[in-house]
């Protein structure tokens, strides 16, 4: 699980990684390996072992894409399966985790630039008008974005839209198993996953109960309930 925070200090961004503790069972040492650290084991970055995942962090700078995987004792790779992307690695059948660093975007100019349209509302108003039918091409477009469920990245995100389900409603009247068997069909990097609150999420997204919803992903990691 990738989380990204780009720092006003300087220009950086902070990614945490964190891999599941059931993903590493047992080990005695893990860490994160990639184009940052030349893939090296002595370069790697040591993940530190919390209640429920390891933990590590680097960073970043801005504007790249970053492959890498983590390395268990030495021994095993696995991925991180809630990654950006997933590139091919140059041995056949294994695949790469990728991180999107995107480039740091002046914001702070299109911040200043909005009172302009804001001093014009007279001529505003005829485009006002044709707003309306922008938004309802979106909703008869019947696209919802399913990363906002907790637990599901963009590879999972994509299994499902190839699968029909592509919207908040879908995904929240699909039956678990349902879900299971597009997961165990894509592999067993997918299986590992549990669907279990991922309805629940759906149907408060789908009624737009945000807050409600925020609430209740607090309560979760990876999409599964927090150990007490």
């Amino acid at each position: 699980m990738l989380k990204k925070q780009y720092l006003k200090s300087k220009p950086v961004c902070k990614v945490t990684f964190s891999l599941p503790t059931f993903a590493a069972e047992g080990a005695q040492e893990v860490k994160v390996l990639g184009d940052f650290n030349d893939w090296s084991w002595e370069n790697g970055i040591t993940m530190k072992a919390k209640k429920d995942e390891y933990q590590a962090v680097a960073e970043l700078e801005p504007g790249r894409n970053y492959q890498f995987r983590y390395l268990i004792d030495k021994t095993y790779w696995e991925n991180d399966h809630q990654a950006d992307a997933y590139v091919p690695s140059g041995v056949q059948g294994v695949e790469n985790s990728v991180v999107v660093v995107e480039a740091a975007t002046t914001t702070a100019k299109p911040a200043k630039a909005k009172p302009a349209k804001k001093a014009a509302p007279k001529k505003a108003t005829a485009k006002a008008k044709t707003a309306p039918k922008k938004k309802t091409a979106k909703k008869s477009a019947g696209k919802d974005d399913l990363k906002k469920i907790e637990g599901i990245g963009p590879k999972i995100a994509g299994l499902f839209s190839e699968a029909g389900i592509t919207t908040f409603e879908g995904l929240a009247t699909a039956k678990k198993s349902q879900l299971k068997e597009i997961l165990e069909a894509a592999g067993p990097r997918y299986k590992m996953h549990d669907p279990t609150t991922w309805a629940k999420q759906a149907k408060l997204a789908a009624a737009g109960k945000w807050d409600e919803l925020d609430k209740l992903q607090q309560e979760l990691k990876g999409g599964k309930r927090k150990k007490k």
